[in-house]
Formats: C-alpha cells, structure tokens, sequence
C-alpha cells in the first residue's frame, strides 16, 4: 500500500512548507498532498518539491473550476519539469456558491465540465510534448491556438498523473472514465462506501473507457485518531466529531450518511447551522458513527486496523503526521508497516 502525507494544517505558512515536506521524506512517505484552501496548492507544491528528492507531490486538491486549464497545464508542465517528474495534479470543483461568490466563476455540471478538463489538460500537454496540433472542443472548453512562441517544449517525463477528488458517486464515475488516481474524501472513506459506491462506479467508468480500473489508484483518506495511548486516541476521536460534525452539515457531503443509513443526521446539522446551534452539534455524530468512519487505534496496532479496513479496497491512503515530533520516529514504524501490507 503507498502511503502519502498530509498537510493537515490549511493555515500552514508557506514559509513552513519546506520543512513539512522534508519531515515527510523522512518518515518514508510515497508522496504529500498539498491542499488547497488558505494556499495556493501550485505554490505550496513548489516548495515541497524544491526541498525534497525522493517523495512525490500531489496538489490535493487544487480547484480547477477557479483556473482555466491552460494556466493550471503551464503550472503543472513546469513543475513536472523541474522535479524530474515527481509531481501530480490534484483536481477537485469544489461547490456551486464559493466557484460562484468567492472566486467570481461560472459554475456548471460538475462532473461533466471535470470530464471536459481533464480531456483539455492531455490535449495540451500533447500539443507540447509531440507538437500535436492544438484542437480540443468539448462542451466546456475550446483550446485551438497555441502559436510556438507560447508553448514550453517537451520534456523529459511528460506524464504528469491526474488525481481526481470524488465525494459522490458521478464525479467518481468520471474519475473512473479519465483520471490516474482517486482520493476519498475523509467524509467518504469508511471502508463501505469505498467498496459498495466509490468502486463500483469506478468500475463503470473505466469500462465506459475502455480501461482497466486496477491501474487507477484508489487513496482512502480517513481522518484517523492515533496516538502513543488510549487517551491520546480519545482526544483524536472528539477532534474528529467535531470536525465531522460541521463538515456533515453541507449537504454535499451526505452521500455516505445516506448509504450507511444516517441521513437524517445530516439533515438535523444542517437545521442546527441554520439555528446558529453549533454547540449542539458534536453529539449528534455518535460512537457507532465515529467507528465506522475514524480509523481508532494506538501507534502500536493502527497500521494493522487501517491495512485490514482497506485491504482490497484502496490501493493507497493519506494519513496525518504526528502532532508531536517526538512521536516521528514510532509513526515511522507505522509508514513502514503500511507500505509492506
């Protein structure tokens, strides 16, 4: 199983990039995803890679909708370049009101303009690697200008991976028909889901496509409460309820409290939200739930618990480094246990 890195503080400073992903490198992580969210995730990609040698760097992931694909394929094409190939884009819609109101772009189908970004992003770096012709028409997108001047010349490892964050079941669809790899959601991890959803339609798409869905790569991404002892685990576990408790407020969210039988919890958050009660909403994700969905255990059995949770089912998980530093050389244990199941 690949292991990657989070950056699971979105208020990083880019300042403290370089160090993260080095501590990451160290660990014997396959790569770090990058998000974004307070960060630009192509800026803090960059860091990352100019500091290590060895790790692979995903933006996990980056907003496309926000960016037209030229611009994110130029971003891509010279980090690829520079890192000798160590890095993937990352690529997610994020929702209707923030690509609308907070970056000002216009919002349509998510999963079929995904399908149409991605075909744009291969139809460039073709166009730059073998000097194809330039013409790609879809509904989304028409990129039929690319005058030498503006085109950056093949490079030495031109495959740069795509990587498509799926929460429902259409965009993981589309994931199966176009993408390299998939990352779950941490609200769309439980084992389950992945199985009786995420994959299927995975499944779907690739055969759409004409692949085989055992070449993409499925990340699990669970938030994970571990820790040296029980009551380190514990207090993973309320961080967590927390954290699930708002998130599964967004009703965009809520496709894996409906298949697991929980839909009406989501409803209740989000009446909360609406009544300002945001003390109220921690308990509603009970211990069943926080079971099902957070991967609960000590450094010294969490790599077992999480390897028998997705053995199968994901080929690949991200996981959270360790608060405290002092634990790195444990956790360590835990990367490498991983990587050998």
């Amino acid at each position: 199983m690949r292991v990657y890195a989070s950056v699971d503080d979105i208020h990083l400073p880019l300042a403290d990039y370089p160090a993260h992903a080095q501590r990451a490198e160290r660990l014997g992580f396959d790569g770090l995803i990058v998000p974004e969210a307070v960060n630009d995730a192509i800026l803090g990609s960059l860091l990352a890679l100019e500091h290590t040698e060895r790790i692979q760097v995903f933006t996990g992931v980056v907003v496309a909708f926000a960016r037209s694909p030229m611009l994110l394929a130029q971003d891509a094409w010279g980090l690829a370049k520079m890192s000798g190939g160590r890095f993937g884009l990352g690529l997610g819609p994020q929702v209707k009101g923030n690509i609308e109101k907070r970056f000002g772009m216009p919002w349509s189908a998510p999963a079929a303009r995904m399908r149409d970004y991605v075909g744009a992003l291969r139809a460039i770096f073709d166009c730059w690697q073998n000097a194809t012709p330039l013409r790609y028409e879809s509904e989304s997108y028409t990129l039929t200008r690319m005058q030498p001047f503006f085109s950056p010349g093949p490079i030495e490892h031109p495959v740069v991976p795509i990587m498509m964050g799926a929460i429902g079941p259409k965009m993981a669809r589309v994931a199966g028909e176009v993408a390299d790899k998939v990352i779950a959601h941490p609200t769309n991890s439980s084992p389950g889901y992945l199985r009786d959803v995420t994959g299927k339609m995975l499944e779907e798409g690739a055969k759409a496509a004409g692949r085989d869905v055992a070449e993409i790569e499925v990340i699990a991404n669970p938030m994970t409460a571990t820790g040296p002892d029980a009551e380190a685990v514990s207090n993973e576990r309320k961080a967590a309820r927390e954290i699930l408790a708002f998130t599964y407020s967004t009703p965009a969210y809520w496709a894996t409290l409906e298949h697991h039988g929980w839909g009406e919890v989501g409803r209740t958050l989000h009446e909360k939200t609406r009544e300002g009660d945001w003390a109220g909403m921690a308990g509603l994700i009970n211990d069943e739930m926080l079971d099902v969905l957070v991967p609960s255990a000590p450094y010294a059995e969490i790599a077992g618990e999480l390897a028998i949770r997705y053995g199968g089912i994901a080929s690949a998980i991200s996981l959270r480094m360790p608060r405290d530093p002092a634990d790195d050389g444990r956790y360590a244990e835990v990367v490498a246990a991983l990587r050998a199941s």
